[in-house]
């Protein structure tokens, strides 16, 4: 979902690892079941405040560009979309869109997709307001401004072909925005004076998208936060800058009262929210506090000692696991359950926009050195976490069962084969790199264990750290960084966007359209991998997509393009005074606009 993953938080940071892997996996079987639900009998209840800790800030605030998953979960509070996922115990169910601000899901029986599956349209509730002075509706032209703003220059999307893949006009409307300054007066002449001609406000209650081909995810594709409506006030600031940041509307069921960059936000309810019109969000809090800073460490004891809620973008110490699920009490959950998996946890992206890994067969040589089993090891062991061998997940389309292209003794590494190929690469005295991680645990741990894997290959790694918020922003959203070689190897890691038929959210994102601001962070460009998708994102069926997605797959690896590492699942702690919590994939945490207080 998003980048950002667990090696960044919550995405990222978290999985923490266990002090004693084996302690884990004993008791992991029986504790996962019950920990799916958490927060006891108690009948929910409106009142108090939700405290959230943790340890960084968001880099992105506006939607046009906010794609961490700590974003997502603050964005379900104040923000709404056409659809949204709700939260339930139920995993198949907690991946079924259902209508937010839209009246209805759009099908061709109920005429809200054209015959050809190149049209459709969708009705907007009423009642849906902002909370501008005074409060006015939500109306079809606030998200043609949003999408008309999400390729502006100053914070453009992260996920760029979602769009100008699938809606007409979309790549060219883009293409031309790149060219104009990041000044408020040059956007807005650029917005207004250019027509997108695949989206359209009929009327204040009907959208309408023209597509290039018939798109079966694309619903997917509009519920994501990048698709929330843009009020008109936005129009007054540079997108995401510190002014819009103090500025911002909601239309959810809280407002963002305070923000202090680095030390966290506020949330009241907001007065214009109507719950009549609101089918994912109880709200049953008064107001949400999030506070950063802190370490994991005393985010741990102060929710164990209910002076907090829930984490923000912590997961529980490593060393704390076996003692938490001992308890039993169902405060730690663990999820999904059953055979799913959330995340590809880490997975190392290689800069080939400049230095030694523009040479495939270095590549080949990291992929064939890594000791995948220790960061497995590191994560808690095979209950929560498994070696991962492709980029699609287990259960996705395009999923290859039983194949690994770089067999390297069971995930435990070749250093000899790694060694080999590096010799053939013309480094037979081994090889100089700089390998960026995250500070946040358990991200520094698998970096070491990386960097002592790829040692006996003839790799001299150097570590290079840096914080949560600019590992993403400062560093791999940022081509340029790259390009003078301040990075060979990162630790990122990536959670779908969506489930099922998600190539679009794994594949396309993170191996096609590599640029400022998008995820394909070591500038991987590849004919054959993008026909491949294409072809997979226009196929007439889902057999037919998922051969392509497949071979799309087996290209990326070929190439080696990046390293998988491991696919996992996620540990979420809570505060006993947390009710009705159940993990939410969403926003890998429990939902705080559906939890309560006991």
């Amino acid at each position: 979902m998003r980048r950002n993953p667990l090696a960044g938080r919550r995405r990222a940071a978290a999985v923490a690892v266990l002090a004693a892997a084996a302690v884990l996996v004993a008791v992991v079987a029986g504790a996962t079941s019950r920990q799916a639900h958490a927060g006891g009998a108690a009948s929910p209840h409106k009142g108090g405040t939700l405290t959230l800790l943790g340890q960084s800030d968001i880099f992105n605030l506006d939607n046009t560009s906010a794609y961490y998953t700590v974003s997502s979960l603050l964005a379900r509070a104040y923000t709404r979309q056409l659809f949204g996922y709700p939260a339930s115990a139920s995993f198949l169910k907690s991946i079924q869109l259902q209508p937010d601000i839209a009246s209805a899901i759009p099908t061709k029986g109920n005429g809200g997709i054209s015959a050809d599956g190149k049209t459709m349209t969708i009705h907007l509730k009423s009642g849906v307001k902002w909370n501008s002075s005074p409060p006015r509706d939500v109306t079809a032209g606030d998200f043609v401004r949003q999408y008309k703003y999400l390729c502006n220059p100053a914070s453009p999307t992260a996920a760029p072909a979602y769009y100008t893949s699938t809606i007409v006009g979309m790549k060219a409307y883009c293409e031309g925005f790149t060219k104009v300054k990041a000044t408020v007066a040059a956007i807005n002449a650029y917005a207004n004076g250019h027509k997108l001609a695949g989206v359209a406000a009929p009327n204040d209650r009907t959208l309408v998208f023209h597509l290039i081909h018939p798109t079966q995810d694309f619903l997917n594709i509009i519920s994501m936060p990048f698709g929330s409506p843009r009020p008109v006030e936005y129009t007054k600031y540079v997108p995401d800058s510190a002014q819009f940041r103090q500025h911002t509307l909601a239309n959810g069921p809280y407002e963002i009262t305070k923000y202090t960059p680095t030390k966290g936000f506020e949330l009241d309810r907001n007065p214009a929210w109507d719950p009549k019109t609101d089918t994912l969000r109880k709200a049953y809090v008064d107001k949400i506090k999030v506070t950063e800073g802190l370490t994991q460490d005393n985010v741990q004891q102060q929710l164990e000692a209910g002076t907090a809620d829930m984490e923000w973008d912590v997961t529980p110490p490593a060393q704390d696991l076996p003692g938490l699920i001992a308890q039993k009490d169902n405060r730690l959950i663990i999820g999904p359950t059953g055979p799913y998996y959330v995340a590809l946890g880490y997975y190392l992206t290689l800069n080939q926009w400049a230095g030694p890994m523009k040479n495939k067969l270095v590549r080949q040589a990291v992929q064939y050195a890594v000791d995948k089993t220790a960061v497995v090891q590191i994560l808690g062991g095979p209950r929560i976490t498994v070696p991962a061998s492709q980029f699609v997940l287990p259960g996705s389309v395009g999923y290859i069962e039983n194949y690994n292209p770089y067999p390297n003794q069971n995930g435990k590494g070749d250093a000899a084969k790694a060694k080999a190929l590096l010799k053939k690469a013309g480094y037979p005295n081994g090889l100089a790199v700089k390998l960026i991680y995250q500070t946040t645990d358990p991200s520094p741990r698998i970096a070491q264990a990386i960097q002592a894997s790829l040692k006996p290959a003839g790799f001299n790694v150097k570590l290079v750290p840096a914080t949560q918020s600019d590992f993403y922003g400062k560093y791999m959203l940022n081509p340029d960084t790259a390009k003078r070689g301040v990075w060979d190897i990162g630790t990122p890691g990536w959670i779908p966007d969506w489930f099922g038929n998600n190539g679009r959210s794994v594949l396309q994102p993170l191996f096609t359209a590599p640029g400022p601001g998008a995820s394909d962070f070591g500038g991987y460009n590849s004919q054959a991998t993008n026909g491949l998708i294409d072809q997979a994102l226009t196929a007439p069926s889902l057999a037919a997509a998922s051969k392509y997605w497949q071979q799309a797959g087996k290209q990326i690896m070929a190439d080696s393009a990046g390293v998988p590492i491991n696919v996992q699942k996620w540990t979420v702690f809570h505060s006993s005074r947390v009710q009705g919590c159940v993990f939410w994939w969403w926003g890998l945490n429990c939902d705080m606009t559906n939890v309560w207080l006991s």
